[in-house]
């Protein structure tokens, strides 16, 4: 299954999935619900503040941020759900090498951050799991060291290679990928579309049918670049221009190319013919697909679970006026840090233990997310979707490290906004986002 083919940014809550790439099992920038509210007799005086609750809090959150490096030869931070399938791969190496490996549990979105304070002043890990879209901040701020993927990289998944390339070098071994796909509910549409055209005639029909409340469903508000990039790209737009070897160009905004202006059309036809309806959070997606209520939804693997109560198959998100969508992939790997106390040591256990496919297996069995390492990626796919969602990635692009993604979200969700509310004309809203994108970039 070779093809060739995030983000520094305060990313929106509409980024659903870029918080699941950045390795939480449901999207972590899901929107709360609302609490629901009744009113309550209102005491005259305020209760004052239990100051011994409000101590031992601080206390607690003080403990939290503190991560004191392991006595160990070889140290790694790694998140609830990969410690306990790092620690045998671990045990073995350290075994075969006659040292010391500890595997320190960090919250996966603390990491980043404490890498950055941790590793200069010595205290840091020599290795760290996470998202290829910390690379930029990483990188910039000096703590990641060169991985040399040579004798594995033709091993691997080429996008998930590029997704760790920052500025022409490598800078992690990957293991796993994720991006979305289309779900479908088997009960209702048995065979999957094969083009954009087909999927719109079943998903109006079963609406006018009254079968379903709403035939395709993907978050909407608030507005989502993540999940709309497929129908971006499909039709020619894309957001950051790709050089021969993937690296991101910040200075070539496509958001008002040609094809990212036919895109902002499609989107306001969408919304017209009924096929979308601008008022799907997250979880009213869940809800409508999950209840036989939706026939279509976009999203990615960390949607499975919720969806376990109806019959669903994956599939690609299929071409559009013969166009192949192109969705962003999230990338997660292992990185070693630029003061790490024995760099040989952290390389070796990465590409001898890490990219093997009992290893990448392992991981996918614990995170639900397709592997990196195409043998790994093989021997899990007799799960048609989990092949379907590699074969949407194989498509993909990363999605962009630079720092300059986070110029883009803000101004591309407001763009959608006022698309779907029919409040600017589509190619208007397009061109405005990409200016101020531009703008904000200097």
């Amino acid at each position: 299954m070779k093809r060739s083919t995030p983000w520094l940014a305060v990313i929106p809550a509409a980024a659903l999935v870029l918080a699941a790439c950045g390795g939480a099992e449901e999207p972590a920038d899901d929107p709360e619900p609302a609490d629901d509210t009744t009113e309550e007799e209102v005491d005259d005086e305020p209760d004052e503040p239990d100051e011994e609750v409000e101590d031992e809090d601080a206390a607690e959150d003080e403990e939290a941020e503190e991560v004191v490096r392991a006595d160990a030869d070889l140290v790694i931070w790694a998140d609830d759900t990969r410690t306990p399938v790092l620690e045998p791969f671990a045990d073995d190496f350290g075994s075969e090498n006659e040292v010391e490996v500890a595997i320190q549990e960090v919250a996966f979105d603390d990491i980043r951050e404490r890498l950055i304070t941790a590793g200069p002043a010595g205290e840091g890990p020599d290795i760290i799991i996470g998202a290829h879209d910390w690379l930029g901040e990483l990188v910039e701020n000096g703590v990641l060291a060169n991985v040399d993927l040579t004798g594995v990289e033709d091993d691997l998944e080429e996008v998930t290679v590029q997704a760790f390339t920052y500025e022409g070098q490598t800078y992690g071994l990957p293991y796993a990928t994720e991006n979305v796909g289309l779900f479908r509910n088997t009960d209702l549409v048995p065979d999957a579309p094969q083009t954009w055209e087909e999927l719109e005639d079943i998903a109006l029909g079963l609406q006018d049918d009254g079968e379903v409340e709403q035939g395709l469903v993907f978050p909407t508000e608030p507005a989502d670049p993540y999940h709309n990039y497929p129908v971006v790209t499909a039709l020619g737009g894309y957001v950051f221009g790709q050089a021969d070897d993937g690296t991101y160009d910040a200075s070539d905004v496509g958001i008002d190319s040609e094809g990212g202006l036919a895109a902002a059309q499609q989107f306001r036809d969408m919304v017209d013919s009924g096929l979308v309806s601008p008022d799907i959070s997250y979880e009213l997606m869940i809800d409508l697909f999950s209840g036989d209520d939706a026939a279509f939804a976009i999203t990615g693997p960390w949607g499975m679970p919720d969806f376990e109560d109806v019959p669903f198959e994956v599939s690609p998100i299929p071409s559009i006026d013969g166009g192949t969508p192109a969705p962003f992939v999230g990338v997660q790997g292992f990185m070693i840090s630029a003061f790490a106390e024995n760099e040989l040591l952290a390389q070796t256990f990465l590409t001898d233990f890490m990219a093997t496919e009992d290893a990448q297996v392992a991981l996918f069995e614990a995170g639900n997310r397709p592997p990196a390492l195409t043998s790994a990626f093989d021997a899990v796919a007799d799960d048609p979707n989990i092949e379907a969602f590699g074969e949407a990635g194989a498509d993909g692009v990363p999605m962009p490290a630079i720092p300059e993604m986070g110029s883009v979200w803000d101004a591309w969700t407001n763009a959608y906004e006022l698309i779907y509310e029919d409040e600017q004309a589509p190619d208007e809203a397009f061109q405005d986002a990409a200016d101020q994108i531009r703008e904000q970039i200097g």
